[in-house]
Formats: structure tokens, sequence, C-alpha cells
């Protein structure tokens, strides 16, 4: 009889342990779907990790260092393939470069003009109105290079992408071997975070593949920070100055109250603070 009660006792104990995991499993789930973090077996992907950018924040300002780096990956890594068709060298004034080191830059690309007097194309150095050229001179030869993909413009990717900068910077640091089960058909690899699982751009980054100007160590998670970065910047370059005339129109407006109120009470004073007296 001992025996019986202390075998009930351990399993009603296990029982109601049991009942205290499956409520916090169950809570944790519901908190999990109420927040949009839950990703279940049967989806094609993952959601982006999110991060905390410098940028992001009423009064935050892009890291500009961050944004050279990003540039000088974009143009060693990415520009062979993908263009930022939105972005003219002026837009790097002040931003990532002087003017002269802008111009500088800018020279080194050879732009199609024209036509010329006999009604021909030619190239010319380039200058700080033009836009950077994209690798590829239309759309038919980008998919003869690329297996009938088109590499899409990076201008807006941050922007056209659920995620933003957060699913960019998932995308590049994400490529996996394929899991058992997981066909993958020629040509295309396994990345979690892409819809479908299978993206047709192979893993772009490698350690040490970029020597940054200013000595920073060019790891993975690096250099998509900072190619990340970039095209946060390039989707918007006028983010921060909208942020600081923001800042200066609600100071006005404060200002103004202020001097508002201020005349209200003076101009107002001498009929709130005289004294009427009938005969």
């Amino acid at each position: 009889g001992a025996n019986r009660r202390s075998t009930s006792v351990v399993q009603a104990s296990m029982l109601r342990r049991g009942l205290r995991v499956g409520a916090g499993t169950a809570a944790a789930a519901a908190g999990a779907v109420l927040g949009g973090s839950l990703a279940f077996a049967s989806d094609d992907h993952i959601p982006a990790m999110k991060l905390d950018w410098d940028h992001e924040g009423v009064l935050a300002s892009y890291d500009y260092r961050s944004v050279r780096r990003g540039l000088q990956v974009y143009r060693q890594v990415c520009a062979s393939c993908h263009s930022i068709e939105r972005i003219a060298f002026r837009n790097l004034v002040g931003v990532t470069h002087t003017e002269d080191a802008a111009k500088k830059l800018a020279e080194s690309y050879d732009i199609v003009d024209g036509p010329n007097d006999d009604g021909e194309m030619f190239e010319r150095p380039g200058k700080l109105s033009d836009y950077f050229p994209g690798p590829y001179k239309n759309e038919e030869e980008a998919r003869g290079a690329n297996n009938g993909a088109v590499p899409p413009d990076l201008s807006l990717m941050v922007k056209a992408r659920p995620g933003g900068v957060d699913y960019i910077f998932s995308l590049l640091t994400g490529y996996y071997e394929a899991p058992e089960g997981k066909l993958m058909q020629p040509g295309l690899h396994y990345n979690p975070y892409f819809p479908g699982g299978a993206i047709a751009m192979a893993k772009q980054l490698e350690d040490g593949q970029v020597e940054y100007e200013d000595g920073t160590p060019a790891t993975v998670s690096q250099m998509a920070k900072d190619i990340a970065t970039f095209l946060a910047w390039a989707a918007e370059p006028e983010a921060d100055e909208r942020k600081k005339s923001g800042v200066q129109f609600i100071a006005a407006m404060l200002l103004a109250l202020a001097l508002a109120g201020y005349y209200k009470r003076l101009k107002w004073s001498v009929y709130k603070t005289r004294k009427i007296t009938y005969l």
C-alpha cells in the first residue's frame, strides 16, 4: 500500500509539472504569434533577424564610415551583377567623399553618351551629375549572363523587401548547406531567409575578401552590415536632412507657441484686470 501511494504521489507531481511546462510553452507560442516572430515548419523561409542599427530612431543618423565601407563592398563585390541606377556621384559629396574625391571617382567610370555630331554614341569619363552605370547594357544581356535571372537594381532594395535592412544582412550571412530532404534545383543555393529557400545568387561574401581603406577587419558580418547600411542610405539619402528639418520645425513651432501665449497674456491682461464700475 505504501508503494502504491508513493507511486501515485510521483505521478501526480509529474502531471502537475507537465501541465506547467505545457502552459508555459503555449504562452510563449501565443506571444510569438502575436509578435509575428514565429516560423512554422510549413513556411518556405524564416523571417529576418531584428537587429539594432545606428540610423534607426527619430534623432539617429547614418554611420557614414559604414556607408563609405558599404560603397566599397558594392563596387568590389556587388557591382559586377547589380546596379544602383538612382544614385549619382554628386550624392556622395559631403557624405562619403569630398567634392574632389567624388569627381575623381566619377572619372574612373566610362559613361556612354551621345549621339555626337555624326549620330554615334561615345564613351567619356564620368562627372558628378552622372549616375552609377550598371553592369549590363540591357535586360537581355543580364539574363544571358545569369542563367535567365535578372539581378535586381539595389537602389530601393531596402524599401522593396519586407524586413528592409535586416533582410539584406540576414540574406548575405544566411547561406547554409541544404537540410536533408530539401531538394535544390541546379544553379540554386540554399538560404532560409529567401522566399522558397532557394536563391540563384551564390554566396558572395568571404572573410578578407575586401581590404577596407580604414583598416576595419573585413569579416562576412562586417561587410554584410556595411553594404546593408549603404543600401539603407541609398534608398533614403535625404533621411538625415529630413530628420534635421523635422527637429527644426518642432523647435520653431514650440517657440511660436510660447510667443503666442505670451502675447495673448500681454494683450488681454488689460481687459482681464480692469475694473468696471456702474453708477
